[in-house]
Order: structure tokens, then sequence, then C-alpha cells
């Protein structure tokens, strides 16, 4: 791994991931806590990818499936999924109810997979490294923020319990969605930006390779001067 040489780990010193704590890499242990020291978090990538795909197979189901089952002794049975309760509430009049759920249910899951996977990619071409940090600082930041339907069922079934005139009940589908918000949220958490800066120095070091060694080439070719 090719580190930027103004950087800490180039200098064989690594931040503490539990504490902060900047200590060489050799001592393999945090002397505050005891944590072990790495210099890169290890397999980021690769953990990074396995939750993001888990994230995007349970995302199917989370849309798919109801989310609520309504059974109710005036209006009857009846269930929702993500997309029906948006389109329920939309049809009702409640734009601003409609518009959060969508955002925060639907738009916001897709957006954050998209960003994660700009990110893995960012770490194979270290390309734009300033600006795919902010997008993994927004990601991170997003993230916590898109519980809220999951929040909405369980309040409704912890409340609205009427016997035998209204109950509801929980779906798969908050289930699958919930798995979906805590896997990107791991996801984002288990991603090492550093990576970004890493390979952007390694993309930046290897023109100047190449020119070196192209010059030297050039430089064995010339026959030798003589007075």
């Amino acid at each position: 791994m090719t580190f930027d040489p103004a950087s800490a780990a180039a200098r064989g010193l690594a931040r503490c991931h539990s504490c902060g704590r900047v200590e060489a890499v050799e001592t393999r242990h945090c002397p505050v806590c005891e944590a072990p020291l790495h210099l890169r978090k290890p397999a980021s990538l690769e953990r990074t990818i396995a939750l993001t795909i888990g994230a995007v197979l349970l995302y199917f189901p989370a849309n798919l499936l109801p989310v609520l089952f309504i059974k109710s002794s005036v209006k009857g049975d009846s269930q929702n999924t993500i997309l029906s309760g948006v389109v329920q509430f939309w049809n009702d009049g409640d734009y601003p109810v409609a518009l959060i759920i969508f955002t925060a249910s639907v738009l916001i899951p897709i957006l954050k997979v998209l960003a994660i996977i700009a990110l893995c990619l960012a770490v194979r071409s270290g390309s734009s490294p300033q600006a795919m940090t902010r997008l993994y600082r927004l990601t991170e930041y997003v993230g916590r923020w898109s519980m809220v339907d999951v929040f909405v069922v369980a309040i409704l079934v912890a409340m609205v319990q009427l016997g035998s005139v209204l109950q509801i009940d929980p779906g798969p589908g908050a289930l699958a969605f919930a798995g979906v918000v805590i896997l990107t949220m791991l996801a984002a958490r288990s991603f090492d930006p550093r990576l970004i800066w890493d390979a952007a120095a390694a993309s930046a070091a290897t023109p100047a390779d190449d020119n070196r060694e192209t010059r030297g080439a050039d430089s064995a070719a010339q026959p030798p001067l003589h007075a």
C-alpha cells in the first residue's frame, strides 16, 4: 500500500480506533485502552462491499412486503407496504407526511447505497479524494435519520391497540427495512476514508515513477559523449 509521505501512516504512526490516541504501530496495542492498532481498518473495503450487497438484497423485500397489518372491525383487514403507504398519505392530502416517508424510506437508502458504491470505486481509482471524503461524511451523517418509518411502526404497534376495534401489527417489510438501515450504517462505519487518500497518493506517484523510468531508459539509450 502506498501512503502519502506527509501522512502519519508513512511514519509508522497509527490512530487507535477506540480512544483516538496516536501511537507507533509497532506497539500493536494501544497503551491506554489496549485496543489493537492498525494503520488502516483491516479488510475495510471487503466488509463494506459485503454489507452493501446484503443491504441491496434486503431492499427489495423491504419495499415489496407489507410493513403494517391493520385489523379493523369497521373497515376490515388491510396491509400496507412503504410505497402504498406513501400513495395513501398523498391521496389523503397528507403531503408532508408522504414526502417524509418517501424521502426517509425510499430515496435515502438508494442514495446511501449509491454513495457507498462510489466510495468503494474511489478506493480503486483514487479520484477526487476531497469530494469523496465530503460524501463519506454526509453518508455517515444521513444514515442516522433513516429509521423514521420503523419508529412510526413501533409507536403505532405500542399505542394503537384498541382491542376488538383496531389492531396494528408489524409486517415483514418493517424487519427487512430495519435490516437495510442497519447494514448500510455498518457499511459506512466499516469503510475507512483514509483508503481514498492512499489511492490518490498511489495514483499521483505512478506517473512520476513512469516518467523517471522513461528518462532513465532514454539516457541509457543515448551514446556516450566523447570529449
